[in-house]
């Protein structure tokens, strides 16, 4: 395979289904996420997929379990200091760097507030190539931010070589987009980013990050039945600012009746292919935003964040996590 890795199903939250057409279909029950002969009850909270590995938070046992779900294969990390979510919101993401099969990256971001009620955001990495934790790295939330806002649940996504989460004020009635978090991971360093001032900042089922057209960072904004796509660039002095570029008739595009009293709600991304997971009141779609293809799927579970997992896939020999498995095989594009 050459470009991106195949969108070859998602996770619901933690059942697989796939969604290629046979011969690429992955085989029903092919994937599991928990080593055989072992009890795994408690709560998890899935904090997305990449590069063949699927990260989720243990939050009964306070472990991170980084999962290859072709290989049954699986990593358990303690979670450091200072990410307690008895405290304050955690999110999460996993990476391999590029060139490399064998080892993983693990990045945790949460808030932390002083008793001068500053707040900033931290975040540490993990290496699975040294089996430690790297040092804090903090940036503060900007003035204008509310103290009580958070790094918010909505699953992380990689842009170059830049991971970027949804800021939200957990002070507000309702979930309310305040700016986007940018962990570099070339420089290893946080920064928050203002989101386009043009649109309302309504609910964050309405938004999600994403590559944009062209490449670069990225928004998508439900506007009642039209998608926006918004774009950052940067001009001739160094300035970056947002500039809208396609507006999609998501009703036309769907055949929605939208005098039905139906809505939009994003329900998961599969940031590779650039593909959303729309859900309404009686469907689940997923649509290509570049050439607008769509997928009628099924009758969704409201409660549900999808997961969508992108890879290749290969009924050979494999790598697992730590390189001594038999299995499926896991390659990394690039």
């Amino acid at each position: 395979h050459r470009g991106n890795p195949p969108l070859l199903g998602f996770f619901d939250p933690f059942y697989f289904l796939p969604t290629m057409d046979p011969p690429n279909r992955v085989p029903n029950g092919r994937f599991s996420l928990c080593p055989d002969g072992e009890d795994w009850g408690g709560i998890f909270m899935p904090m997305g997929s990449r590069h063949g590995l699927l990260l989720i938070f243990h939050l009964s046992r306070k472990l991170l379990l980084v999962s290859d779900p072709f290989n049954v294969d699986q990593h358990r990390l303690a979670v450091p200091p200072g990410f307690d979510l008895e405290k304050a919101p955690v999110s999460g993401a996993v990476f391999r760097a590029a060139g490399d099969i064998r080892h993983f990256q693990v990045v945790l971001v949460t808030t932390e507030t002083d008793e001068q009620q500053h707040t900033r955001v931290i975040a540490r990495v993990y290496s699975s190539e040294t089996g430690g934790w790297g040092d804090c790295i903090s940036t503060p939330l900007p003035s204008k931010l509310p103290t009580k806002s958070r790094v918010d649940f909505t699953i992380g996504v990689l842009v170059g070589h830049c991971l970027y989460w949804l800021l939200n004020d957990r002070s507000a009635t309702s979930d309310i987009l305040d700016g986007i978090l940018e962990f570099d991971l070339e420089r290893q360093i946080l920064a928050v980013k203002p989101v386009p001032v043009d649109i309302p900042k309504k609910n964050m089922c309405q938004f999600q990050v994403m590559r944009a057209e062209g490449g670069g960072l990225g928004i998508l904004f439900l506007s009642n039945f039209s998608a926006q796509l918004w774009k950052m660039e940067t001009d001739s002095d160094g300035v970056a600012s947002w500039v809208l570029g396609r507006t999609v008739e998501l009703d036309k595009l769907l055949s929605l009746n939208t005098e039905e009293g139906e809505s939009l709600v994003i329900q998961g991304f599969a940031e590779y292919n650039n593909v959303v997971f729309l859900r309404t009141h009686t469907n689940l779609f997923t649509i290509q935003l570049e050439s607008l293809q769509f997928k009628k799927i099924f009758r969704p579970n409201i409660m549900t964040r999808y997961h969508p997992f992108e890879s290749v896939y290969a009924a050979v020999v494999g790598t697992g996590i730590g390189g001594g498995h038999d299995g499926a095989e896991l390659l990394r594009n690039t």
